[in-house]
C-alpha cells in the first residue's frame, strides 16, 4: 500500500471500540486497529478508546508500550469488569462499565486540557453503552457523531433467547424490548452511519432518519497473509480409457479439505454438517471437515463430531490463535459458511479470510454473500438445515477438480478485488474526511 498523503486539515478523531484487539494482541489489524492506523498516517489526531478486558482471548490487558510511536495513534483503556462468556450478565455489566467510564474520563481529559475536543466520534455498535456515552459527548462537544454498524442489536441475540416458540416474541419484547429502544435512540441522534453489509443499512429501523450520510465499508480481510491458491492448468484431451479428471477425486491419496471456522452456537447450521459428514462417508467420499471456534455448543458439537466415523472426518480445535488459524486456512481446499439464513450477519468475517486463502467458499446464506459468491462463481450455495444440499456441494467439488480449482481462483480474485482491507479501509478512511468537510 503506498504512504498517504497527508491531509491539509487534520482532525481530532475518537475511535470508540472495546472489542476489538490492540496492538500487541492481534495480527492483522482489525477494523478498528486498520483505520486509526490509515487515519493517524494522514496526518490527523486518533485516539482509540478501548476496554481493560480482551473480549476475544478473555484477558485483562495493559496499555501497548511505545503505540503512539509504532502506529501514530494513542490507545487509551477504560477499566471494566472481566466475563468469561460472551452472552452473559458479566458482559453486559462489563460494557456499562465501559461506557460510564469512559464518558467520565472523556470529560475529565478535555476539562483537564489533557485532550483536544473532537472533530468526529466514530462509535462501534454493538455494545450499546459507548455509542450511548459517544452520542451524549458528542452533542456536548459539537462533534460529529458516527455509529459503526457491526450487527443490528437486539435482533442478533434473538437466536438465543428461550422458551417455546409460541412464547418467543413476548419472551422477545420482555427481554429485548429496551434495548431496541436504547439502539433506535442511538441512530435517531447521529450524524452519520457506517456498516459492515448492505444488507445491515437495508434493514436499519425507521427511527435511523433517512437523510443521513451512509456507508458501507466490508470486514474484509488481507490476501497478503496467505500463498495463492495451484493455478488452473490447461489438460490436453482425456484419451479414450482414461479417467476423467471431474470423476478423478475418489482416487486421489489425500481428502477433500474443508473448514468451518466461527461461533458454535446456535446461529451456525452445526446439525445439518454432522449428517453431511456421515452422507458423504456412506458416499464413500474422501474429506476432512476441520471446525476451528468455540461457542455455546461447542460441547455437544465435539461428542457428535467424535462419532462421525468413515472415509469423510470431523476434527474440531477450538479457537485457534491467528497463526495457526491462517495455517489451517492454507491446508484446505473449501471454506464453509454455515451461518443460518436468519440470522442478521449477512457477511461473517470467515467468509473473507476464505476468500483471501482461496478457498472454494460453500455458503447456505441466502442474502448479500450468495450474490457476491454467485456472481464471482468463487462457491457453491446450499439449502440451510438440509443434509443432502450440502452434501451434494461438498461432493460437486470432491469430484470436480477442475470446478473446486476455478472456484479457488474465483474467490482469491475476489478477495483481491473486493475484498481487501486496506483498500476498504482507505475508502472508509476518505468518506470519515469527507464529512467533516460537508462532503459525506
Amino acid at each position: 500500500m503506498s504512504q498517504p498523503e497527508p491531509v491539509d486539515h487534520p482532525l481530532s478523531i475518537w475511535i470508540v471500540n472495546p472489542l476489538d484487539d490492540i496492538p500487541g494482541e492481534h495480527l492483522p489489524p482489525q477494523r478498528a486497529w486498520s483505520l486509526a492506523r490509515l487515519l493517524a498516517s494522514r496526518g490527523h489526531d486518533v485516539t482509540w478508546w478501548t476496554a481493560t478486558w480482551s473480549h476475544r482471548r478473555k484477558a485483562i490487558r495493559t496499555a501497548p508500550l511505545g503505540v503512539k510511536d509504532d502506529e501514530g495513534f494513542t490507545a487509551r483503556l477504560v477499566a471494566v469488569r472481566p466475563y468469561d462468556h460472551d452472552l452473559s450478565l458479566a458482559r453486559f455489566a462489563s460494557h456499562r462499565d465501559f461506557g460510564r467510564t469512559f464518558e467520565r474520563l472523556a470529560n475529565e481529559s478535555i476539562a483537564a486540557g489533557q485532550l483536544a475536543r473532537p472533530d468526529i466520534i466514530l462509535a462501534s455498535l454493538p455494545p450499546l453503552d459507548g455509542p450511548e456515552a459517544a452520542a451524549r459527548l458528542a452533542a456536548r462537544l459539537d462533534a460529529e457523531m458516527v455509529v459503526d454498524l457491526g450487527n443490528l442489536l437486539p435482533e442478533s441475540l434473538e437466536p438465543y433467547v428461550p422458551g417455546p416458540a409460541l412464547l418467543r416474541p413476548f419472551t422477545r419484547r420482555l427481554l429485548l424490548g429496551s434495548m431496541a429502544r436504547r439502539r433506535d435512540a442511538i441512530l435517531a441522534s447521529v450524524d452519520a452511519i457506517a456498516a459492515s453489509s448492505q444488507a445491515c443499512i437495508d434493514a436499519l429501523p425507521a427511527a435511523a432518519r433517512a437523510d443521513v450520510p451512509k456507508h458501507v465499508a466490508l470486514l474484509g480481510s488481507y490476501p497478503q497473509q496467505f500463498s495463492p491458491p495451484p493455478r488452473i492448468i490447461d489438460h490436453v484431451p482425456v484419451a479414450e480409457g482414461m479417467l476423467p479428471l471431474q470423476h478423478a477425486a475418489n482416487s486421489q491419496s489425500q481428502p477433500l479439505a474443508c473448514v468451518h471456522a466461527g461461533q458454535l452456537g446456535p446461529d451456525e447450521d452445526l446439525d445439518t454438517l454432522v449428517v453431511t459428514a456421515r452422507q458423504l462417508s456412506a458416499a464413500g467420499i474422501k474429506a476432512t471437515i476441520h471446525v476451528a471456534g468455540k461457542g455455546r455448543h461447542e460441547a455437544a458439537f465435539r461428542n457428535a463430531a467424535a462419532a462421525a466415523k468413515g472415509s469423510c472426518r470431523i476434527v474440531v480445535y477450538g479457537l485457534l490463535e491467528r497463526p495457526a488459524y491462517v495455517d489451517l486456512l492454507a491446508r484446505c481446499d473449501v471454506g464453509l459458511v454455515l451461518t443460518k439464513p436468519d440470522s442478521v450477519a449477512a457477511l461473517p468475517a470467515e467468509a473473507f479470510d476464505y476468500a483471501a486463502a482461496g478457498l472454494a467458499i460453500v455458503s447456505g446464506l441466502s442474502r448479500e454473500l450468495k450474490q457476491v459468491i454467485d456472481a464471482a462463481e468463487a462457491g457453491l450455495s446450499y439449502t440451510s438445515g438440509d443434509p443432502p444440499s450440502l452434501t451434494r456441494a461438498i461432493r460437486t467439488l470432491a469430484e470436480d477438480q477442475t470446478r473446486l480449482a476455478t472456484c479457488r481462483q474465483a474467490a482469491r480474485h475476489l478477495a483481491e478485488t473486493v475484498f481487501d482491507r486496506e483498500k476498504i479501509t482507505a475508502a472508509y478512511a476518505d468518506w470519515l474526511q469527507g464529512l467533516r468537510a460537508g462532503e459525506g
